[in-house]
């Protein structure tokens, strides 16, 4: 990747929606905690630009988080964002003035407000101001109460005189507000004009990632063998296509059959990847094992213990069978990474363990290979479209590792996952049938630890409840209930009660998350 662009990051809580608005603009990005931006991490990763990030500390306090003096000197835009504007004065001969939250005496900012331009017109405001001002979203305690020398203001809010700086023979530029949230409804042009500026042309696709992806593959394993947990997901299903058709039959996938699968989802699993994609494929069908070893279980923590514990249990087993294997590849990406980087830890991170074979490598003595580490959820299911993947089968809602375990709170058997099975496979054909899949989320059916008397022809039934779920959210964090019509609710119970044997009463799930959780157990 010759052009890239380096976020570094002063501990934002939306450090990633900038990163989200950049690839979007088909321009390959990667964020970095201020700590570990050295000088030498800045000669050896060549950005093409920089942006710095917000973050909750004040730049008025001794020791607080900054770039190296270096960066400025590159000769590249930068790019400072609320708090990164301040570091930018703060380091450059400005001043920041710290408000009631830091200390001082200044009027602190949080929320919608408006920026009106100034005379002095600026490419970097391009399809701004086109109706007098903007909306933008601030959140700051502190502001800079002089500029550093070079910079000019171009825009002003009422609490925020110098809302959009710049000092253009450098081409550093520096905003008070978030451009990367949806509160600021113009922010995605400033990002544009900013990467236009940088030279940027937006040639990042997805046919270049994958190219780039199968030669890194290639030279990083060699001639040896990688194995592959394939838990059926989207994220572990385009990591093996990725891999294979980088190392064809060097790469072994071995998908572990718990019984807490979906309706027909090992055999749609078996299919695709030995009949259709030719790949060797290892089917542990281990059903016995999970479901005797989870009789009498009702403690969900439980439940998810004695899971895991067997998953590894298995996967070691047929694992070792493959002889020669020195690589384990997983489906880890960008978010994981991110999210698993202590803001104020110092520059040494790991990775959390957040995968079924969490904990394997270092067990197994394997490496790790994580072809999809830099890519977003959405950019994934985009590179499984270009190699091909069927849209039914990426575009999939996301699947708990414990499967249906946790959507049967209280004891599992068989008989009620056999009715979970059949009761979800028709909820899901109905959202589907609507046309309401895409809108969603996580949809699926949750069985009751409960039963309840009801009435289907002359005679009386004692059969269980079951909870139908469907949430909206942008990444699993937070999550509402979608919407249905009482038309919708109303022809899909009729549907499940008729339709599935064990189930005569039928409820919504209206629960945000928080306070919720999007599973039920």
């Amino acid at each position: 990747m010759t052009d890239q662009l380096l976020i570094i990051d002063f501990g934002s809580q939306v450090t990633q929606l900038i990163a989200r608005r950049l690839r979007e603009l088909n321009v390959y990005c990667e964020i970095h905690p201020f700590q570990n931006v050295t000088d030498a991490f800045l000669a050896e990763f060549r950005p093409k630009a920089v942006i710095f990030s917000g973050g909750p500390d004040s730049v008025v306090r001794e020791g607080s988080p900054r770039p190296p003096a270096s960066v400025y000197q590159l000769g590249v835009p930068i790019l400072g964002i609320c708090y990164g504007q301040q570091v930018m004065m703060q380091d450059l001969g400005g001043q920041v003035e710290g408000g009631k939250i830091s200390g001082g005496g200044g009027t602190a900012e949080f929320g919608r407000a408006y920026v009106t331009p100034t005379e002095q017109r600026l490419p970097f405001l391009d399809g701004w101001f086109e109706e007098g001002r903007e909306q933008v979203w601030m959140s700051h305690g502190d502001h800079v109460s002089r500029l550093a020398p070079g910079f000019e203001v171009f825009g002003t809010s009422p609490n925020a005189p110098f809302a959009i700086t710049a000092d253009p023979a450098r081409r550093f530029y520096a905003v008070q507000f978030h451009p990367e949230v949806h509160h600021t409804p113009n922010g995605r042009r400033l990002y544009e004009n900013f990467v236009r500026q940088a030279g940027f042309t937006g040639d990042w696709t997805m046919g270049a990632y994958r190219e780039e992806a199968i030669r890194k593959i290639r030279e990083q394993v060699g001639d040896k063998k990688v194995i592959c947990g394939l838990s059926g997901g989207v994220d572990s299903s385009v990591a093996a296509v990725l891999i294979h058709e980088a190392i064809g039959d060097q790469l072994t996938c071995v998908f572990v059959d718990h019984g807490l699968l979906r309706l027909g989802e090992a055999e749609e699993v078996v299919a695709m990847f030995r009949d259709h994609y030719n790949i060797r494929l290892i089917h542990a069908d281990e059903q016995e094992l999970f479901l005797s070893a989870l009789e009498g279980v009702s403690d969900p923590e439980v439940k998810r213990k004695t899971i895991g514990k067997l998953f590894i249990d298995v996967f070691q087993k047929h694992a070792n069978s493959i002889e020669g294997a020195e690589f384990l590849a997983q489906g880890t990406l960008y978010p994981d990474v991110i999210e698993s980087v202590s803001f104020s830890g110092g520059p040494s991170v790991t990775i959390k363990s957040h995968h079924n074979v969490g904990g394997l490598p270092e067990k197994m003595g394997l490496k790790l290979v994580e072809p999809l580490r830099e890519l977003f959820k959405d950019e994934v299911r985009a590179l499984g479209r270009e190699l091909g993947l069927p849209d039914s089968f990426i575009g999939r809602h996301p699947f708990p590792g414990p499967g249906l375990a946790i959507r049967c709170p209280g004891e599992i058997t068989r008989a009620k996952l056999d009715i979970l099975r059949k009761a979800d496979a028709v909820y899901i054909d109905q959202i589907r049938r609507h046309g309401l899949y895409d809108e969603i989320w996580q949809a699926f059916v949750a069985i009751l630890p409960v039963r309840t008397v009801g009435v289907m022809g002359d005679g009386r039934t004692y059969d269980y409840a079951c909870a139908l779920r469907a949430v909206t959210s942008v990444d699993g964090m937070t999550a509402d209930y979608y919407p249905f019509s009482h038309e919708f609710l109303g022809e899909t119970a009729t549907r499940i009660i008729n339709e599935v044997e064990g189930i005569n009463r039928v409820t919504y799930d209206i629960t945000s998350k928080p306070p919720g959780t999007i599973e039920w157990e």
